[in-house]
């Protein structure tokens, strides 16, 4: 430290913590213990597509957890990621899309919804190896919906019967309801006011399938750890990972 720098009463310019980094730009965390490795990573508030969402809103960028999720899947010091999830849902392609890629992971993985997993939360909910959700979140279904003008109504109709059937698939295959369960929940009259859909709780997202079990924190973590354990396992035996 120079005479100048002691003169002036003030501190060399630090270095960031890196977990500490992560935090704060990704909303993630590393923790690390004799069982394991864990990635937390979280998706909150609204998952954010092509259009740049306001300050105010509190969003999920598809562009900065993507990458991470490829990152992830490669890293050797990560053995496995747990999804925290509370987000009212948002760009049904971006949310699609990163659901896409938590399913074709090797390592194992664990989503646990908090408060809320709607619309195109509920594909990112049930993407994991496991899925939990706590008493008391919701988790809300409905028909694909598009804000603003539409132009061509049977082209965009049948646009969006497309995509709600690739929503429809994604969940039938990646949990335990039915593809005829889950459409007949996204079509319910009555459920929600001046709207068609389902809003579902804990106990009854684990009833209908949806969901594989309740739990919380410490649920998901075990769970997590026990995949750890078996893809360990598998590997030294020479088997191939779940």
């Amino acid at each position: 430290m120079s005479e100048e720098t002691k003169a002036a009463g003030t501190k060399p310019e630090e270095c960031p913590d890196p977990d500490q980094q992560r935090l704060v730009d990704l909303g993630s965390a590393v923790n690390h213990s004799r069982r394991g490795n864990i990635y937390t990573l979280t998706i909150v508030g609204q998952v954010e597509g092509h259009q740049v969402l306001p300050e105010s809103v509190k969003s999920t960028k598809y562009e900065h957890v993507m990458p991470l999720l490829a990152s992830l899947e490669q890293n050797e010091e990560v053995d496995g990621i747990l999804l925290l999830l509370n987000t009212v849902g948002g760009d049904i392609e971006a949310g699609l899309g990163i659901a896409e890629l938590i399913a074709g992971m090797r390592k194992p993985t664990v989503s646990l919804v908090l408060g809320g997993g709607h619309s195109i939360g509920v594909p990112l909910a049930v993407a994991p190896k496991v899925s939990m959700i706590v008493p008391s979140a919701s988790m809300t279904v409905h028909p694909v919906r598009m804000n603003g003008t539409v132009i061509a109504a049977p082209q965009t109709f049948n646009y969006f019967e497309r995509i709600q059937e690739r929503i429809v698939s994604f969940v039938a295959k990646n949990s335990n309801i039915t593809r005829e369960k889950f459409l007949g929940l996204m079509l319910k009259t009555g459920e929600m006011a001046a709207d068609v859909g389902s809003v579902i709780y804990g106990e009854e997202a684990v009833s209908l399938g949806l969901i594989d079990r309740i739990g919380g924190l410490s649920d998901a973590l075990e769970c997590l750890y026990q995949q750890i354990g078996a893809f360990r396992h598998q590997e030294l035996a020479g088997g191939s990972a779940p």
